[in-house]
C-alpha cells in the first residue's frame, strides 16, 4: 500500500502496519522479504509493532486482514467504526467477510500467493482509497 500510494500522492501519506497480536520490534520474515520483491518492494527496515489505541486514533483509514482484526480495532476504539474496514470488503464497513489468511510459518509459495492476493484487492480499491485520502488533504 505504501508503494502504491506514494506513487499517487508522493509525500502526502503515512502507511503504518500494526498487528492485533504482534510482538513489537521483530523484522519481517525471510519469506515476506522474498515475496515483496515481486513488486520491487523492500521490507529490510520493517519492524513489527502492536496495534495501539493511539495508532487507531491517528488513522484516517484502517484495514484489517481478517474479521477478528476489525473486531479488535472496534473493541479498542469503537469510534473508529466509520474508518475501519476488512480489506476485501472495502468500501463497505463491517466485520463479516472473507479474510486474507496470514501465511506465517508456511511456504514461500504461500507468501507469494498472499502478497498477490493483497495486491489484487489494493489495486481494486486504490481509486477509492486515494479519493478518501484526497478528502483529508488540505488544498
Amino acid at each position: 500500500m505504501r508503494m502504491l500510494l506514494e506513487k499517487r500522492r508522493p509525500g502526502k501519506i503515512r502507511v503504518v502496519s500494526a498487528g492485533t497480536g504482534a510482538a513489537s520490534g521483530f523484522p519481517a520474515t525471510m519469506y515476506a522479504n522474498e515475496a515483496v520483491k515481486i513488486w520491487s518492494c523492500d521490507l529490510s527496515k520493517h519492524k513489527s509493532r502492536q496495534l495501539t489505541r493511539g495508532l487507531i486514533e491517528e488513522a484516517d483509514l484502517i484495514f484489517g486482514m481478517t474479521p477478528d482484526h476489525v473486531k479488535e480495532v472496534l473493541r479498542m476504539t469503537p469510534s473508529a467504526s466509520e474508518r475501519t474496514f476488512l480489506l476485501k470488503n472495502f468500501p463497505t464497513n463491517g466485520t463479516k467477510g472473507e479474510p486474507v489468511e496470514d501465511p506465517i510459518g508456511q511456504t514461500l509459495e504461500r507468501y507469494n500467493e498472499t502478497f498477490l492476493e493483497i495486491g489484487e484487492y489494493l489495486g481494486k480499491h486504490l481509486e477509492e482509497i486515494v479519493k478518501r485520502i484526497d478528502e483529508k488533504i488540505p488544498a
